[in-house]
C-alpha cells in the first residue's frame, strides 16, 4: 500500500485497496528505502565511475522521477499554484484540483530540480557514498515527516486522495517517525555529526510547521498536493543543511 501510494514500483497484480494512512505511516520507512534505493544507487555508481558530479546528481534525480512518478514534485507545482494564484480559500482550492501547471507551478519543479541536484553534487565531495546515504536518509525523513500536515490539519475537501486515506492517528504518525528518524541517524551519522543531523531535523520540523500553518491559513486543511509539496520542501532543506555543513 505504501509503495502504491508513494511510488510506481511493481507491487503485485491485485487490485489497489483503499489507502489507509494509519497503516502507512507505520511502514513507510521500510517503503522509502525501496523507493530510494535506485536512485541513490545512479548517484553512487555515477560517481564511482568518473561521470562529473552535476550530471550524475541530475540523473540520480531523473531516476528518482522515474520511480515516483514525479509525485513530489508534481504536487509541489500544483501546490504553488494553488496557495499563490487564489484569493480564496474556494480558488485556491479549486486551482489545486486542476492538473494543468501555471507559472508558479513550472518555475516551482525547475527551482526544486536544480537544488536537488546542485545539493546532491555537492555532497559528492566526500564521496558517492556519502551523497548517496545522505539522500537516503532525507529521502526517508522527507517522506514520513511529510505525512505530519495529514495528522496536524482535517482534509481541506470531501473528496480527492487525501480525504479517502483519511486523517493520520498521532500514534502512526510518531511511531513511523521515529522508525525513520533512527535509520536516517545511523545512514547519516557516519558522514555527518550527530549534531548535523540534530540540526537538519531541527530546520525540517521548522519547514513542516511553517508550511502546515501556512496552509491552515490559505486553505483551511490539507489535500494530497499539499502533503506531497511538504515532502518536496523537507528533502530539499535536508539535503541543504547536509551540503552546508559539509562544506563548513
Amino acid at each position: 500500500m505504501a509503495l502504491r501510494f508513494f511510488s510506481r514500483l511493481p507491487s503485485g497484480r491485485q487490485p489497489h485497496a483503499v489507502p489507509n494512512l494509519d497503516r502507512i505511516a507505520r511502514i513507510l520507512p521500510l517503503a522509502s528505502i525501496l523507493i530510494g534505493l535506485g536512485p541513490a544507487g545512479v548517484l553512487l555508481l555515477g560517481i564511482a565511475g568518473g561521470i562529473p558530479p552535476l550530471f550524475a546528481a541530475i540523473a540520480a534525480a531523473a531516476c528518482s522521477a522515474i520511480v515516483t512518478g514525479a509525485m513530489s514534485e508534481d504536487a509541489a507545482a500544483d501546490a504553488a499554484d494553488g496557495l499563490f494564484g487564489g484569493n480564496t480559500a474556494e480558488r485556491r482550492l479549486k486551482i489545486l484540483k486542476d492538473s494543468r501547471h501555471g507559472t508558479y507551478g513550472v518555475l516551482t519543479i525547475v527551482f526544486l530540480v536544480g537544488l536537488k541536484a546542485s545539493a546532491l553534487a555537492a555532497l559528492t565531495v566526500n564521496g558517492g557514498l556519502a551523497a548517496a546515504m545522505l539522500w537516503l536518509a532525507a529521502g526517508l525523513v522527507a517522506r514520513s515527516g511529510g505525512l505530519y500536515i495529514a495528522m496536524a490539519l482535517p482534509p481541506a475537501r470531501t473528496v480527492g486522495a487525501s480525504a479517502t486515506a483519511g486523517r493520520l492517528s498521532r500514534n502512526a504518525f510518531g511511531f513511523g517517525l521515529v522508525f525513520a528518524l533512527v535509520i536516517a541517524v545511523i545512514l547519516a551519522v557516519p558522514f555527518v555529526s550527530p549534531l548535523g543531523v540534530m540540526a537538519a531535523l531541527a530546520i525540517g520540523a521548522a519547514v513542516a510547521f511553517g508550511w502546515t500553518r501556512l496552509c491552515d491559513r490559505l486553505v483551511g486543511g490539507q489535500t494530497g498536493d499539499l502533503i506531497g509539496a511538504l515532502q518536496a520542501l523537507l528533502e530539499i532543506a535536508l539535503l541543504a543543511t547536509f551540503m552546508t555543513i559539509i562544506a563548513g
